[in-house]
């Protein structure tokens, strides 16, 4: 019936990444083979699993060995099945239709030995079925193709080089007949592919229209593909564009602010007020940005926002808060953490210190090394967050310098036990899903080699560089009573990097707590159940009220 769905597809595992044919006939999408091994209900029964490459499982999916994705297509007429494309032990990403409905471009690394470097290509087949073809030269890594209206071109995102982190992602033009690449945004020095990311380069007529990182925002930017122009910033000076698409001329995009989770507009015109309601009930801080100085005179950009409740009469205790990454970065955008925070009755204090996106692509690799490239982790950004405490601590009166805390996840929780092992002037600190043994993490992680593109060597060729940036390395100098949050099924940072943490510290009978969170992921802040994320704030606010509420002075 009219408006009623309907099923097209009945695989055995989930189907992603669906686009239409230009034609709206057809459907294309990815979906993972199926291993035959999962039906055996009883895992005491099921065969072992048996591993000869080193990307076999992932976060948020669990174990991939056997379990690929490939490119499959369906149609919308009654009776239609779907028609897997591609094969093989390859992972095939971000299917694109040519406009004449023909071909095909997908995203894969099929070259020999492809588990054990970062590159990938765009690769063509036909839609109709056909072995798939390379296109590009296998030089970097590419994601996200879009077709040119013609047919003649491919723009995609691509980083150069292999394990040479981090690297700008920049937008490039490929010829869909020869393969010759054109970069567009070389002088823009941005990083063109944000985290999260967010779609493909959209092309209107022959420009492109993409959203980069720029010192706290995401604005979209325009560029030829002739090469006549320079990219120029077309919207998103104050905020964070989160979505965009163009049709019949008009932009559409999403937006956030600091005070305003994602709504559409078209230009300064907003369309939708979904968070209305929310924002009438929720009093909310707005943040204040200062500059700082480092003491090697890099100028660092940093935030605070004060308690929703502030009387300029009182002190405040601060939270240090650290993103993760550590190539991402924080700025003008909603941060539910932060107004639960401010919420709270604490100061937040963040910062994009060295290592960070957003910047020159020098900003982002100054904290690689030891071995090769830089000092690396644990180093400059150390000092550059360091730096934005005492800054914030002498320009705002209103923080009480005796009532810190840090806190962060990921590489922001690495830097929060790096922090604890190399001051005591925090009184608290949570270290969350953190990296805490280099050589261990690499080892484990599902990202494996990524820390050979940060320090400059494997971990089994240089153990004493890995160590030497290690927080693990330095448990014995840990003083500040200290709360390890981790996922039992994060597999970025799989859970013995807290627990090996937990195991020294409770060991020399420090302050210390482990809270594990059964049945989530990395991505427990961001997508995990309500449940646990509610739990997860009230075990953060309590830690934190417990710790810097004492003392407190008028």
């Amino acid at each position: 019936a009219p408006g009623e769905p309907r099923r097209l597809t009945d695989l055995q595992e989930d189907v992603h990444a669906p686009v239409w044919a230009p034609d709206g006939s057809r459907i294309a999408f990815t979906a993972r083979d199926h291993d035959p091994d999962d039906d055996v209900d009883e895992p005491a029964r099921r065969p072992p699993r048996r591993i000869d490459r080193l990307q076999y499982r992932l976060d948020k999916e669990g174990w991939t060995a056997r379990r690929t994705y490939h490119v499959w297509t369906v149609g919308l007429r009654d009776g239609d099945r779907p028609t897997q494309l591609t094969s093989g032990d390859f992972e095939d990403l971000d299917p694109t239709w040519a406009p004449d409905g023909s071909r095909i471009a997908f995203v894969s690394a099929r070259h020999e030995d492809w588990d054990l470097t970062t590159t990938s290509d765009i690769y063509l087949v036909p839609s109709s079925g056909g072995e798939p073809k390379r296109l590009t030269a296998t030089d970097g890594a590419y994601a996200r193709p879009s077709w040119s209206p013609r047919g003649s071109h491919i723009a995609a995102f691509f980083v150069p080089g292999a394990f040479d982190d981090p690297r700008h992602a920049r937008v490039v033009v490929v010829d869909a007949a020869r393969g010759d690449r054109s970069m567009l945004t070389e002088d823009l020095d941005r990083n063109c592919l944000p985290y999260p990311p967010i779609r493909e380069p959209l092309w209107d007529d022959d420009q492109l229209i993409f959203a980069i990182e720029d010192a706290g925002t995401v604005p979209l930017y325009r560029v030829s593909t002739e090469g006549a122009s320079q990219p120029r910033r077309i919207l998103g000076q104050d905020g964070w564009v989160t979505g965009y698409d163009l049709a019949g001329g008009t932009l559409v995009h999403a937006l956030t602010t600091p005070t305003l989770p994602s709504e559409l507009f078209v230009g300064e015109r907003r369309l939708s007020d979904v968070s209305l309601s929310f924002r009438k009930d929720v009093e909310l801080s707005r943040p204040e940005p200062f500059t700082v100085i480092a003491p090697d005179g890099a100028r660092i950009d940093a935030w605070v926002m004060r308690p929703v409740d502030f009387d300029e009469e009182q002190t405040y205790p601060a939270v240090l808060n650290i993103h993760g990454g550590p190539f991402t970065q924080y700025g003008q955008r909603f941060f539910d953490e932060f107004q639960v925070q401010t919420g709270a009755g604490s100061v937040v204090v963040y910062a994009n210190p060295r290592g960070s996106s957003g910047y020159a692509e020098e900003w982002g690799r100054a904290i690689r090394g030891p071995v090769e490239g830089g000092p690396g982790w644990g180093s400059v950004d150390y000092d550059d967050l360091m730096a934005v405490v005492d800054e914030a601590v002498k320009r705002y009166r209103f923080i009480d310098p005796d009532r810190l805390a840090v806190m962060g996840g990921s590489y922001g929780g690495y830097m929060t036990s790096w922090i604890v092992g190399h001051t005591d002037r925090f009184r608290c600190a949570i270290s969350e899903r953190a990296v805490n043994d280099m050589a261990s993490e690499d080892g484990t992680s599902d990202l494996a080699g990524f820390f050979r593109g940060y320090v400059g060597a494997a971990a089994w060729e240089e153990p004493d560089a890995y160590a030497r940036i290690s927080p693990l390395s330095y448990a014995a100098d840990m003083t500040s009573p200290l709360l390890i949050l981790h996922s039992e099924e994060d597999l970025r940072c799989p859970i013995n990097q807290g627990e090996q943490l937990f195991t020294v510290l409770r060991s020399m009978r420090r302050d210390v707590e482990l809270v594990r969170f059964p049945a989530e992921s990395h991505e427990l802040t961001r997508s995990g159940s309500p449940t646990h994320r509610v739990q997860r704030f009230e075990i953060v606010l309590e830690f934190l009220n417990r710790h810097l509420r004492q003392g407190a002075s008028a």
